[in-house]
């Protein structure tokens, strides 16, 4: 796939339109899952990633083949997902100090009873959190952002970024939970 890759990038830069439609062939369904990931809504996924390609192929040259080209890709599909919330204000982070922390809840707990979560599942509780809980877990848990990247690309402060994974991980802590004891409850009547 590195070759694959290479040789596709080398066609791109010189401006060659069917490398660019191999590009987007071979990324687009992972890269409009990160963006349905981000904002959740179709019509948005699909504007995002038209927005992230045109990124790509007119910023092809910025790649200078260190990582994986779709690592690269992806950070530029994130970044759009962010500016396009902050730009439209759909973001309106919790402030921290308006909350008390309790960092009791950031340990996870193990599933005792068995029971797995689908990712699919996992994903949908994801896709239920509020807006501002979800872009910062989203970019913590699932990119590996530091709370000080978090707060720089976000325009929050790193106390806000960390409330509100806590908070995220608060709500789903508690679907899992919830969806546990239903397991359990179901598989006890049965």
């Amino acid at each position: 796939m590195v070759d694959l890759f290479s040789d596709i990038i080398k066609r791109c830069r010189q401006g060659d339109r069917k490398a660019q439609e191999a590009i987007y062939n071979l990324l687009a369904g992972k890269m409009y899952a990160v963006c349905l990931r981000y904002c959740g809504n179709y019509e948005e996924a699909k504007d995002l990633l038209h927005d992230g390609f045109v990124t790509i192929f007119t910023k092809i040259e910025q790649f200078k083949n260190i990582g994986s080209f779709e690592g690269w890709a992806r950070r530029i599909f994130v970044s759009h997902a962010v500016e396009w919330y902050r730009k439209n204000d759909k973001m309106k982070m919790v402030d921290s100090a308006d909350y008390f922390v309790d960092t009791a809840c950031e340990e996870d707990e193990e599933d005792e009873t068995g029971n797995s979560l689908t990712e699919a599942e996992l994903l949908a509780m994801i896709e239920e959190l509020p807006h501002q809980y979800k872009i910062v877990f989203n970019l913590y848990v699932v990119d590996g952002l530091s709370h000080k990247d978090i707060a720089q690309k976000l325009g929050i402060s790193e106390g806000t970024s960390r409330s509100n994974l806590l908070r995220a991980r608060g709500i789903m802590q508690k679907k899992v939970n919830n969806r546990m004891y239903f397991d359990l409850v179901s598989n006890a009547s049965k």
